[in-house]
């Protein structure tokens, strides 16, 4: 059933996730603030938060068109000067040029597997840009997953007053305490992640802007965002690798130099999240192994997509310590017989 209903279900979780997080910054504006409706409150915290991302995108955007700019210049003037005979020997240079002389395109056609693989292909061309279309279906999950986050945080106050209503009575108890526990350890993780993240973003665009790598900024920032799942800045290793041979393009620098600096670059800023950020902000909020980090990552993705991975860590904890607390340890402590 869950599968069947993703996509319908997926635009309210991201919703109640959001709501959830920005759930205290509308309390605080309704309460502190001496906010009379909470509507109005919830349009202040929305609106501000739309502001801080239109003043992020308009300092921003201007630097990142300036360095994709630059970037093609410097790939563009990279090929335009481009000398073969520093990575090609006479004779591999002499075997491309048969290859390409070689190359008849009107008989390559010819081959019935290459004509029936052009006739299969050619109807679905039409369905491709047909698909691009789908944007607007996209527009419409954005407007409704908008419309849901307006609704729980208006709510959010009576759902969290009565959602235990739901809940059989001689469950409840004890469904009040999981969700305390739960609440505590999604803040404390949320908190604390979400600051190393921006943390770890600032030191890699710094480190980035350094050693001059092209929209060192942009893929600093990309990374800080990544950072939000543990281990997935993993990703922003390939682009970063294209980026410094951009870089060897417009320097001249030898390419293996802007890799090592690269390289530096992250192990600087790792070694600094691993041995300082974490153990400082994060403290003991989640206590697991990298090898369990991974396999809970990875369960969890697999069953809730990227929601999953990133409520994974919490829910993992919690039920750990509930596992450890309630079976393993169950009757530890209860006295032996005498023998």
């Amino acid at each position: 059933m869950l599968s069947r209903l993703y996509g319908a279900l997926l635009p309210f979780f991201v919703s109640f996730l959001l709501a959830y997080l920005l759930a205290p910054v509308v309390d605080f504006v309704q309460y502190k603030c001496r906010v009379k409706f909470r509507g109005l409150a919830v349009t202040i915290v929305l609106l501000l938060f739309a502001a801080l991302l239109a003043l992020a995108l308009y300092l921003l955007i201007p630097a990142m068109g300036r360095e994709v700019q630059a970037a093609a210049v410097g790939v563009e003037q990279y090929f335009a000067e481009f000398d073969a005979d520093k990575y090609f020997s006479p004779e591999q240079q002499e075997k491309i040029h048969s290859v390409l002389d070689g190359l008849n395109l009107e008989s390559l056609l010819s081959y019935p597997e290459v004509r029936d693989a052009i006739k299969n292909i050619a109807p679905k061309i039409g369905s491709w840009i047909t698909g691009g279309l789908s944007w607007l279906a996209e527009l419409v999950v954005v407007f409704i997953g908008l419309m849901y986050l307006i609704f729980l945080l208006i709510d959010f106050p009576n759902i969290k007053a009565n959602w235990s209503s739901y809940v059989p009575v001689k469950f409840r108890d004890k469904a009040r305490t999981l969700a305390h526990d739960i609440n505590l350890n999604m803040n404390a993780y949320f908190r604390g992640q979400a600051m190393v993240a921006m943390i770890v973003g600032v030191l890699f665009a710094i480190g980035f802007c350094i050693i001059g790598m092209p929209m060192g900024i942009a893929m600093g920032l990309i990374i800080g965002v990544l950072n939000l799942v543990p281990y997935m800045q993993a990703l922003g290793i390939p682009p970063c690798i294209l980026l410094c041979l951009v870089q060897s393009a417009q320097t001249g620098r030898p390419v293996w130099l802007t890799l090592l600096m690269m390289a530096l670059v992250f192990v600087v800023v790792q070694t600094l999240q691993d041995m300082v950020l974490t153990p400082k902000i994060m403290g003991n909020v989640t206590g697991m192994s990298p090898a369990a980090i991974l396999l809970s990552l990875s369960v969890w993705g697999a069953l809730f997509g990227v929601i999953g991975m990133i409520i994974a860590l919490p829910l993992t904890t919690i039920g750990i310590s509930y596992y450890k607390h309630y079976v393993a340890d169950r009757g530890a402590e209860a006295p032996q017989p005498d023998a």
